[in-house]
């Protein structure tokens, strides 16, 4: 998996090449294997680059074999290295680079490789591909031509192997490409590829973390969160719509469905289900996301179920939650351990988020010792006296819809 943090990456010059125009240059991931099919992927990629940037600037998307070219009228050094921030975010790019196009002649390659270079210090490698072979200059005679005009004039030396700068020039169809370092991007799919699912959105580190590796899969998907309210506070549903406002980066256009659960879990409560409580609640969660993921045109539902991380987390329990709905639920975290999922969620910025503290509506039911081994029978009778359905359909109309925007620091 691509890491999600910024790498330290040379950033494009101040003083630019008076013969080029500074451009983001975009590397795909698994997009590029999908043969006939392939075009699908590209143009909803291109789609979601033009909407993940609209805030910043109107732009060009110029596909190429592989690549993808990022331009936009009038750009300016701080405006392309805002795109090209932004762009990595979306899902499906490996790379942006922060590139200078210039003209297909030796010359214009060489003035942009100098002031590009200019001021840096220590070792360096000249890395050339030229997807044009038209090109008067093989690849090695223009790493060897363009490395020997940077060690004469700054006297760098040359290091093929781990340098601490690498200049990379790429040869197109109309031009070339120059630039140093870049961004890593999210690998991936472009998210709407796959359809839509509903994430069942906790305020904890889990269920977040699913979101975000199902949008890398290609999913589009909404968020319902479950307040214990009108029996806590608001807390839990400020930490959800901040949650989801950070995440809406991945994919823009994000939904937060909150439920109002206090009254549903006292019926649990006084319904004699005991030490089953949790997983009848549980179980009425997915039965009301079912229903409104239905209305949302949800093919699946999601949860950061992870199986053995909790007690409550065992494999008859997880089967008892499943035989609730029609629905598959997808549960991408249900191998990973607790380690690995905190540390996904530092990358995608959700961890401190978390962190905040809350009144979770989950606590309220908590009996002392877990139910390990949930038989399904008991929880249908249970589900029975309750009339789950029905109050199921009640939750569901219930829902209240916020959207919250990435970069917006609205509440609410």
């Amino acid at each position: 998996m691509t890491t999600l943090d910024t790498a330290p990456a040379d950033a494009v010059r101040e003083n630019a090449p008076v013969d080029g125009e500074p451009c983001v240059l975009i590397k795909l991931g698994e997009v590029v294997l999908k043969g006939k099919n392939r075009e699908l992927f590209e143009r909803r990629l291109a789609d979601n680059i033009r909407a993940a940037v609209r805030p910043i600037a109107r732009v060009d998307v110029i596909r190429r074999h592989g690549v993808f070219i990022v331009r936009t009228k009038d750009a300016d050094v701080a405006t392309v290295d805002r795109l090209a921030a932004r762009i990595g975010d979306v899902m499906g790019i490996v790379w942006a680079h922060r590139a200078w196009r210039v003209g297909k002649d030796v010359a214009s390659v060489e003035r942009a490789a100098l002031e590009l270079m200019d001021g840096l210090t220590g070792s360096f490698a000249v890395r050339s591909r030229r997807r044009d072979k038209r090109f008067p200059m093989t690849s090695t005679e223009l790493d060897r031509h363009v490395g020997g005009q940077l060690a004469d004039a700054y006297g760098q030396p040359v290091r093929l192997k781990n340098p601490d700068h690498t200049l990379s020039i790429e040869v197109d169809r109309d031009e070339v490409f120059v630039f140093s370092g870049g961004l890593p991007g999210q690998g991936g799919l472009p998210v709407g590829m796959s359809g839509r699912a509903l994430v069942l959105m906790s305020g904890g580190i889990d269920s977040p973390v699913a979101a975000y590796r199902m949008m890398r899969r290609g999913l589009r998907v909404d968020y319902l969160h479950f307040s214990g309210m009108p029996f806590t506070g608001p807390e839990s549903i400020y930490k959800a719509y901040a949650l989801v406002r950070e995440l809406d980066k991945f994919q823009g256009g994000s939904r937060l469905f909150v439920v109002p659960f206090g009254k549903a879990q006292q019926q649990i409560k006084s319904s004699g289900a005991d030490r089953l409580a949790v997983i009848a609640q549980r179980r009425l969660m997915l039965r009301t996301g079912e229903l409104l993921a239905r209305r949302l045109g949800g093919g699946a539902l999601i949860t950061g179920d992870a199986l053995g991380q909790v007690s409550s987390q065992t494999l008859a329990n997880i089967t008892a939650l499943d035989d609730a709905v029609e629905l598959p639920i997808l549960r991408p975290l249900v191998g990973m351990d607790k380690i690995e999922i905190i540390e996904q969620a530092r990358r995608v910025r959700t961890l401190e988020i978390s962190e905040l503290p809350d009144e979770d509506c989950c606590t309220m039911l908590a009996p002392r010792r877990a139910e390990t081994r949930a038989k399904i029978d008991d929880l249908r009778q249970i589900e029975k006296r309750l009339d789950v359905g029905e109050l199921a359909e009640q939750l569901a109309a219930s829902v209240q819809e916020h959207r919250p925007v990435y970069g917006d620091a609205g509440t609410a």
